[in-house]
């Protein structure tokens, strides 16, 4: 049975078992654009986009959703999400600048990163971002002297780690007592930072801001995170923080396999609304703004990864490996985190799976495998394979590897598609090199 949970809204399988994509054939994508070819829905973007504004804002209508540029970003994508009334977050000088080429109102952008360098802090100073989540002692420090030296005073959150486990991969835990990330409650380093926050001449403190990892799957996580930050908040109210701000980040989970059902958005929201509300009720203190930040969660589930079969290696006994012509250099995930994916024949969807394969990448390593021992329609050469779920980091965290240029993105509607991305070229990649 098509996996239709885990495709974007609009796909389906038609009459000739074919694949379609926002009214496309995954095949005639795949014919024009060539392959791989990552595939967005737009639909499926939009309507994720409105569901955490409606939801969250249906129960706190002081809610500010800003969109992880991290998941991906480009400019086409940066004028659909603002279109959608969202605001971004940025983590490194190259999605900021992203940002001001595609003339994003700078006033609800907000940059995180645990080593923001001095150029990037300056650049950001510069074109007035709104919002800088600080994230060290040492970033305190630089940020207040370079925002004196420019003249201006700059809106600042505290990023904080609650130390609450969200019982993901080991890699995607952020709010841990171990962890790279923001200032511990437990150790101190907490309060140490708001009082300096509080004290320096040149950074308005305006509100706290965590992030438990990602992806999470549950919901308790976020209730004691909340609470926890919002009575650590509390303690600092006589000394002159006023919570204007408040932000659990983002972290919200996504289906990748059948049967793996993440909580709804309305769920998300109604658990962190309500209990910033009765937290701020209970300490008597005014509510604050509520920021949060999704990402994978409106783009994942939007992007389809489609490949064309090549090489057939069975070993009997074994295995059968399936090789297709892209893998870890635009789809890092299975190698990295162990992530799972559902796989579908593209151009034979309603077919019934036969054999246990494996889809192999192209890529000179052994651990380029994209699914393991997973049950598909008999493959043959030049068949095209379609993984869902894959919108997010897969091309953000793409690379070069083995000279091998990167995917387009393209952008399906209607039955209308458009390129937002070309492919690489060889002179693309060859482009930075002096000779």
């Amino acid at each position: 049975m098509f996996p239709q949970s885990v495709f974007p809204d609009t796909a389906e399988v038609d009459t000739q078992g074919q694949l379609v994509l926002g009214g496309c054939r995954a095949t005639d994508l795949a014919d024009e654009y060539g392959t791989p070819v990552y595939v967005l829905d737009e639909e499926t973007l939009r309507a994720r986009c409105r569901s955490f504004t409606g939801e969250f804002r249906k129960l706190y209508p002081a809610t500010n959703v800003s969109y992880a540029c991290k998941a991906y970003i480009n400019p086409e994508l940066a004028k659909l999400f603002q279109e959608e009334g969202l605001g971004f977050d940025v983590v490194s000088g190259g999605e900021l600048a992203l940002l001001i080429s595609a003339q994003v109102p700078m006033d609800e952008v907000y940059f995180h990163g645990n080593n923001k360098t001095p150029q990037e802090l300056s650049e950001a100073l510069e074109h007035s971002i709104g919002w800088v989540v600080i994230d060290s002692f040492y970033e305190m420090e630089l940020l207040d002297r370079l925002a004196g030296q420019a003249g201006r005073t700059q809106d600042i959150l505290i990023r904080v780690s609650p130390g609450i486990d969200p019982h993901t991969h080991v890699y995607t835990t952020t709010g841990v007592l171990d962890s790279k990330f923001g200032f511990a409650i437990q150790t101190g380093h907490a309060a140490e930072a708001v009082r300096m926050g509080l004290a320096a001449k040149n950074l308005n403190l305006r509100g706290l801001h965590f992030h438990l990892g990602s992806p999470i799957f549950e919901l308790e996580p976020y209730r004691v995170a909340t609470e926890l930050v919002l009575r650590f908040a509390a303690e600092f109210r006589e000394e002159g923080l006023e919570m204007e701000r408040f932000s659990p980040g983002g972290g919200f989970a996504i289906s990748y396999i059948r049967g793996q059902d993440p909580p709804p958005i309305s769920a998300y929201a109604e658990t962190i609304v309500s209990t910033m509300t009765e937290t701020c009720q209970e300490l008597d203190m005014e509510p604050p703004s509520l920021v949060i930040e999704p990402g994978r969660a409106i783009i994942g589930p939007a992007g389809v990864a489609i490949y064309r079969i090549g090489a057939i290696k069975d070993v009997p006994g074994v295995r059968k490996f399936v090789s297709v012509d892209g893998g870890m250099g635009d789809n890092i995930r299975p190698a990295l985190y162990q992530a799972e994916y559902e796989v579908v024949a593209a151009n034979k969807a309603d077919w019934e799976p036969r054999e246990k394969v494996t889809i192999a990448g192209k890529y000179c390593e052994s651990g380029d495998l994209l699914a393991s021992d997973i049950m598909l329609p008999e493959l043959e050469s030049g068949d095209l394979i379609a993984i869902p779920a894959a919108g997010a980091y897969c091309p953000s965290m793409a690379s070069n590897y083995n000279l091998n240029p990167r995917p387009p993105m393209v952008l399906v509607k209607d039955g209308k598609s458009r390129l937002i991305r070309r492919r690489e070229s060889y002179q693309d990649m060859m482009h930075c090199d002096v000779v």
